[in-house]
């Protein structure tokens, strides 16, 4: 340790007390990566605030030494956003993890940013309520990293992403002012829209400490199918062919023949191996609604060749078909030692060529890729099975993702969908957004980051 990061250490340990300030080589290197693979650096020093006014303290702490502040949840990213940098202090939320308030007569739930995203979840179905965003890492990921990322979920279809439902956040800048942004209030047109400049930041403008969440009511009826088919193809122009019918499932999950091998394998609920991919499937809203759309997307199905059409039995059913789908990529991290877990988006009326065209990538590069997603909202998910200690091997992962990005962007789609740039989509930014929107993020960070301190080296380089 330097002798600069030795003396913020000791200002750190005065402000939050001894057991809340890490510095051991040992102690931080438990901070020095994310869900992320290959991706790894020791901070300087870990701090873990518990109140928005010590996460001021330790900001303006160190900006005096013009540290670099690297905030982190659960630490589940998969882009590297909360990956520390060389010589700097994490700031870890997760012990800011107090439900504020609930609120059923304004449909609102207050939470601080540690909390996991399934308790809000949890909390709001005993008011009767209903948060719909649901990543698939909900069980440990927090509110705040939800924010900071942006995160989608199996729901994003009808239910749209994180975005959609945080109507304030409070937020330290990097003075170590503390900023509040929103309100309860269902229209607000005051101003800038600053609350959603902050979300999907990565932790580059600010540090969300304290989110105000939208709830809605709990469905009334649910229905869960599995549609299992003899091609990929065929998968992809079934989801199509829905949303050409007007219809707006609840969700729409695909997964290849490699992803539901791996995930029937780890989690034994029955999937048919045999099939070249299946969907899932689920509706909910009034029941008869959900009547007529089961109906509707099950014949749809049989119509693009469909080997079989099951419905779930009971809600208990259902949810075993959606945890096997939610445990897509802990199934296939069993395989190779190494798993990237890639996050293109493309038009929905791209999908079944944009499968096709991972497929035939992964067959040219040598590559095992096992492609899984919402695909209801266009968000496919291809992961490769590699070993990062075979050179050769990663540099045919690294071209091969070049190809999925280049084709991705070529028909009109996105490098990310819910995962955030970071540092693992960093080199593709500028390809999308072209230089004068790439610039003019350049332009926001340095107004409100002007030592480029919070997060550095995230998304772009300063």
């Amino acid at each position: 340790m330097t002798p600069d990061a030795a003396q913020l250490a000791e200002k750190l340990r005065a402000l939050l007390g001894e057991g809340r300030v890490l510095t051991a080589a040992e102690d931080v290197a438990v901070y020095a990566y994310d869900g992320t693979p290959v991706l790894r650096q020791n901070p300087a020093c870990v701090v873990f605030p518990t109140t928005t006014e010590e996460v001021a303290a330790c900001v303006r702490a160190a900006g005096r030494g013009r540290t670099p502040i690297v905030t982190r949840g659960s630490g589940t990213g998969l882009s590297g956003g909360s990956v520390p940098v060389e010589g700097c202090l994490v700031v870890c939320l997760a012990r800011m993890d107090r439900v504020l308030e609930v609120d059923p007569r304004n449909l609102t739930i207050a939470v601080e940013a540690g909390v996991v995203t399934a308790t809000v979840e949890e909390t709001a179905a005993r008011h009767g309520l209903f948060y719909p965003p649901d990543p698939g890492s909900r069980r440990i990921s927090t509110i705040g990293g939800n924010v900071a990322e942006n995160s989608g979920g199996l729901r994003g279809l009808k239910y749209g992403v994180t975005r959609d439902y945080v109507m304030g956040l409070e937020a330290v800048l990097a003075s170590g002012e503390v900023v509040w942004l929103g309100n309860k209030c269902v229209k607000d047109v005051a101003g800038y829209n600053l609350r959603d400049l902050f979300i999907g930041s990565e932790g580059t403008l600010g540090i969300v400490t304290r989110v105000l969440l939208k709830l809605l009511p709990l469905p009334a009826a649910r229905q869960t199918m599995l549609a299992s088919f003899t091609s990929i193809e065929a998968a992809g122009e079934t989801v199509s062919d829905i949303i050409a019918a007007k219809i707006i499932p609840c969700t729409l999950e695909f997964l290849d023949q490699q992803t539901l091998r791996c995930v029937e394998a780890f989690a034994q609920v029955g999937l048919p191996t045999e099939a070249a991919a299946i969907l899932i499937m689920e509706t909910d809203g009034h029941p008869q609604v959900v009547a007529e759309e089961s109906a509707a997307m099950a014949k749809i199905a049989a119509a693009r060749g469909a080997i079989e059409v099951r419905t779930a039995t009971d809600a208990a059913d259902a949810e075993r078909l959606l945890t096997a789908r939610r445990s897509a990529f802990s199934a296939l991290a069993r395989v190779r030692p190494t798993t990237i877990l890639e996050d293109v988006t493309v038009p929905r009326s791209e999908l079944a060529g944009m499968v096709s065209f991972i497929a035939a990538t992964a067959a040219k590069h040598r590559l095992a890729i096992g492609t899984f997603g919402h695909m209801g909202d266009g968000n496919l998910h291809p992961t490769f099975l590699a070993d990062e200690r075979d050179h050769d091997e990663m540099h045919r992962v690294e071209l091969a993702l070049g190809e999925i990005v280049d084709r991705t962007l070529a028909v009109g789609g996105t490098i990310t969908g819910e995962h955030g740039v970071g540092l693992a989509k960093k080199p593709y930014l500028r390809q999308q957004l072209g230089d004068s929107s790439y610039q003019l993020l350049r332009l926001v960070k340095r107004a409100l980051d002007p030592e480029g301190l919070l997060n550095p080296g995230k998304i772009f380089d300063e």
